[in-house]
């Protein structure tokens, strides 16, 4: 529910958990309404009592076109004329495995959500956010989760690392096409965050790459992924930042945030491309093969 003409609004994606439920918490906490989607009733129920009044959830998923309409449409009728003030394109998967081996079919869903989706919200969004001037109100700013590894690709994330550096690229150039609305568009690529996400690690199934050199690497790296979760930010730390970024009038246009930034981030993005190799063979126990 909006509490005035002068509240700010925002759409997040993938509220049921973790980032997408901290954002829209640090954003309310500012006074903002919000509106997040989830993928089932339950889950939008359970985030209407953690959230409470200024929030209204939306039931879609960000590979169906027509639910996602459906919300827009929803939105629309909800603020009765005016712009929205943000989007925010959080909801992501990430989908793990060795390149040689990993089915096909796999690598086309990890696309459809963390590329397709935020394409397809956003067309959806765009004319509320200002580019339609029927609407009356400032033009909003989009938001596009990324991550470290939209800008270092990691041995057997290659389906996310993809998925996220198609998404920088995507950020970039609708931020120069979106100058003739005033849309700004911004990217936040965050390091490890203590978020479901990385918990799943235990349910990362390998028995289709069992007998495969690559077999207890691939155990290796999945207790590797509790580890990184259990060691990162706060999701709470990157509520903070976007909120911050929805109150800044030019914001920088992509943020890093994660711990230890200059070694996990920084400095990798140094580094001659032979020498990384070496640093992330060496972290998942790669060793090379000798001619």
């Amino acid at each position: 529910m909006i509490s005035s003409k002068n509240t700010k609004t925002a759409v997040i994606t993938g509220v049921s958990s973790g980032i997408g439920r901290a954002i829209a918490s640090k954003l309310m906490e500012d006074g903002w309404s919000v509106f997040g989607s989830v993928r089932k009733e339950a889950d939008g129920e359970a985030a209407l009592d953690a959230l409470g009044d200024g929030f209204t959830p939306l039931l879609f998923d960000v590979t169906d076109d027509a639910s996602i309409k459906a919300a827009a449409d929803e939105v629309e009728a909800i603020l009765g004329g005016r712009t929205l003030d943000g989007l925010i394109n959080n909801a992501g998967i990430a989908v793990a495995g060795p390149i040689r081996y990993i089915p096909l079919d796999d690598i086309k869903y990890q696309f459809d959500v963390n590329v397709y989706g935020p394409i397809r919200v956003t067309q959806a969004f765009l004319p509320l956010l200002g580019a339609d001037s029927k609407y009356k109100g400032q033009p909003g700013k989009i938001v596009n989760m990324s991550s470290v590894a939209g800008k270092i690709a990691g041995p057997f994330m290659s389906p996310y690392s993809m998925s996220k550096h198609a998404l920088e690229a995507f950020g970039d150039a609708l931020r120069r096409e979106l100058l003739v609305h005033g849309i700004d568009v911004i990217t936040v690529g965050p390091g490890a965050v203590k978020t479901p996400i990385w918990a799943k690690g235990d349910d990362l199934d390998l028995s289709l790459y069992e007998g495969t050199e690559y077999f207890s690497l691939l155990e290796r790296m999945r207790t590797s992924m509790k580890d990184y979760g259990n060691t990162g930010l706060e999701a709470d730390e990157i509520g903070d930042l976007v909120a911050s970024i929805m109150r800044t009038q030019r914001p920088a246009t992509r943020y890093a945030i994660l711990k230890n930034k200059f070694l996990m981030y920084t400095l990798p993005r140094m580094l001659p491309s032979r020498t990384l190799d070496g640093i992330l063979a060496g972290r998942f126990g790669i060793k090379k093969r000798k001619r």
